[in-house]
């Protein structure tokens, strides 16, 4: 039974203790190598000293065109070859000592790499655990001088001859940031390193070879194909290796970034600060929509071509769809149509009367907007749709991280396809399930919104007599929303045009603007009516002061006044007498 791992949470599994084992699977190391003959002469003495068994390693050594020509030194493993790649670049290289490999698992070294002799053993224990993972172990980066073969060979502790050096430092943060990637999965694939990474063979054939049309970041690029392929990235400290100088990275690392950026954004929708643009089309969406013409999962339905009562709708609601789709706050979409394509043909003489109308409908409309395939059945879960037509000229996505399955007819609202993948990012779910309706005698009609990584991973754990849906909830989750709450509707939405929303949206600036006119006003106004009420404060003041005074004049003047009344009935009295 395979070993299922929920998210990227590799901690549930018990690899090996190293050296107490007894290892079965076959492991092919790739050495692109262009020059450098001294340097790999010692990787290859360091891979002579490993220990694992020597009867289940092979190495492959490419030369990739180097002048004079690498040849095979006299220390090395046993089962090493030499293949010759002439067409220049690292991914080439790799691509053909990928072909030649045999083993159960590849693992990727450069030319410059020297492994610590427990390094692949270190590896090949995950693969034992689980048949899905890519490992990678820890560089250090050393600038000391070279030793010999027989130095490396002979050591038993590789940091005697290459410290002091300097740690893999932007890899030891990320694992370090990521709880050892298990907190932030989204990000693990950025481990898939080429210096010193091991993949499952049969993992690494379902997500393809290297990029060859990359110039920098096929490493990066091929770790997002890897993690869509169900995937999961394990850091391993136990396998050390030293790197002999410094990367290309290392000695410029914006020359780098600006290089490989420009390259990777087409290729990778999880760097979503790379695709800023609010409007442009990539090679690979961050969302894929499959509007389904044969009715919603759970309901009956006639397809595209049906001829029921309603198929004369059918054009209608697959517009409506696709049109609203199109009109969301997610630009970053691609639309696949699936259908009978290849029976839609043109009725020359009567087409009013072509059963097929709505199929040459749809495909007349669509022919050439570059964001929508066509093709003749839904794609599988977790899988690629096959365009249509297959002879190269139809359209095809890559592995699109997240995919829709929408009835045709029903249609999101403007942000309902952005709060839907907000929510499977937040929470890691592997499925949200979007209850649309519920018809008496037809079941419920949903929509799906599918992680590639969950559905694939769920194909390679699943247990005989088991529903997918149950593998994705045990690996990844899956989780139901209403679809009324998200915005979707049964019927067409008036939409607004690009000119009509920036229209709106300087009519809202400018409103801004009014308003920000108006609050600075009223914030002059509240000034001035604080200077004034300023000044009343300190007439109040003088106020009470002149009062204060008035009393205590009056209260003088009572005083000379009883005084004198005293004296004057004195002196009468005083007469009187």
């Amino acid at each position: 039974m395979i070993a299922r791992i929920v998210g990227n949470d590799y901690r549930t599994l018990a690899p090996a203790e190293l050296g107490a084992w007894t290892p079965s699977l076959r492991v092919s190391v790739v050495v692109p190598a262009y020059g450098g003959q001294d340097k790999l002469d010692l990787a290859l003495a360091g891979l002579a000293a490993q220990t694992y068994p020597a009867e289940l390693t092979e190495v492959v050594v490419v030369d990739n065109g180097s002048d004079p020509p690498l040849r095979l030194p006299d220390l090395r493993p046993e089962g090493t070859r030499l293949v010759v790649c002439p067409t220049p670049g690292r991914a080439h290289a790799r691509n053909a000592g990928l072909r030649a490999a045999t083993g159960d698992v590849i693992h990727w070294l450069d030319s410059d790499v020297v492994l610590d002799r427990r390094s692949v053993e270190a590896h090949m224990r995950w693969h034992h655990a689980a048949p899905y993972l890519v490992v990678t172990g820890y560089l250090r980066f050393t600038s000391a001088p070279l030793p010999t073969p027989e130095a490396v060979v002979a050591s038993g502790d590789l940091a005697e001859l290459f410290e002091p050096a300097e740690p893999h430092a932007w890899l030891v943060d990320l694992i370090e940031r990521t709880g050892g990637l298990t907190d932030n999965p989204h990000r693990a694939f950025s481990l898939h390193v080429g210096g010193a990474t091991s993949v499952n063979a049969a993992l690494l054939a379902q997500a393809g070879p290297m990029d060859t049309d990359l110039v920098l970041g096929q490493d990066t690029e091929m770790g997002y194909r890897l993690a869509q392929a169900g995937a999961v990235f394990v850091p391993e400290p136990l396998a050390r290796a030293f790197h002999l100088g410094p990367t290309m990275r290392m000695r410029g690392k914006a020359p780098i970034d600006r290089v490989s950026h420009a390259f990777v954004a087409d290729r990778i929708p999880a760097y979503r600060w790379l695709r800023s643009h609010p409007s442009r089309q990539w090679k690979v969406p961050y969302l894929e929509v499959v509007v389904e013409t044969e009715g919603g999962r759970g309901q009956e339905g006639g397809g595209l071509g049906d001829q029921s009562d309603q198929s004369d709708q059918r054009y209608d609601e697959v517009r409506a769809t696709v049109d609203a789709v199109f009109a969301g706050t997610v630009p970053d979409v691609a639309v696949t149509l699936p259908g009978p394509w290849d029976r839609a043909a043109a009725e020359g003489r009567a087409p009013l009367r072509n059963p097929d109308l709505d199929l040459v409908l749809i495909r007349g409309h669509y022919a050439h907007d570059a964001r929508v395939c066509l093709t003749l059945a839904a794609p599988p879960p977790g899988g690629p749709a096959a365009p249509y037509p297959a002879d190269g000229g139809g359209r095809g996505w890559g592995a699109a991280p997240y995919r829709l399955r929408l009835p045709a007819g029903w249609t999101p609202g403007e942000d309902s396809l952005a709060r839907l993948l907000d929510l499977a990012v937040e929470e890691g779910h592997g499925l949200i399930s979007v209850l649309l309706a519920e018809e008496p005698g037809h079941g419920i009609v949903t929509a799906r919104l599918e992680r590639t990584a969950a559905f694939a991973r769920a194909a390679i754990v699943l247990r005989e007599g088991e529903e997918l849906d149950e593998a994705v909830e045990d690996t990844f989750g899956t989780f139901w929303v209403d679809g009324e709450t998200y915005g979707f509707r049964p019927e067409a939405r008036a939409l607004t045009g690009r000119r009509g929303a920036y229209r709106a949206r300087a009519e809202a600036q400018a409103e801004v603007a009014r308003l920000t006119k108006e609050v600075e006003r009223l914030r002059g106004q509240v000034a001035r009516w604080r200077e004034e009420a300023g000044r009343w404060r300190k007439s109040a003041v003088e106020l009470r002061r002149e009062v204060g005074g008035l009393r205590k004049e009056l209260a003088a003047a009572r005083k000379v006044v009883q005084y004198g009344l005293l004296s004057s009935v004195k002196r009468a009295i005083t007469r009187r007498r």
